[in-house]
């Protein structure tokens, strides 16, 4: 499981947002059962948080190799951000819900 955080500024907030729906809409077409992702925004309205749940590093591949995924990392990283990304590999231990 990988978290990733990040702050972008508020102007860019809405934006942010939007491109992360698209990129999740395109997970939920894709509908492959080894991998789940999250997204979530802190009380700041600015400050996005990234779960990310791999079976396998092929799963981790179809998300990296979407095209609407690159996109959102490209806008993000070049809308000037107010915190750069965070990124922790993190051990699962346990879940109220079947992950896979």
């Amino acid at each position: 499981m990988i978290n990733v955080t990040y702050t972008v500024k508020q102007a860019f907030a809405s934006e942010n947002h939007k491109n992360v729906q698209t990129f999740i809409n395109d997970l939920a077409r894709i509908n492959n059962p080894d991998l789940r992702y999250l997204a979530s925004l802190d009380k700041d309205g600015k400050t996005f948080n990234h779960f990310a749940f791999y079976k396998n590093d092929g799963a981790q591949k179809v998300l990296f190799d979407l095209p609407s995924f690159q996109t959102f990392q490209k806008k993000r990283d070049e809308s000037g951000l107010e915190a750069p990304p965070q990124i922790r590999e993190l051990q699962l231990i346990a879940a109220s819900f079947d992950i896979f």
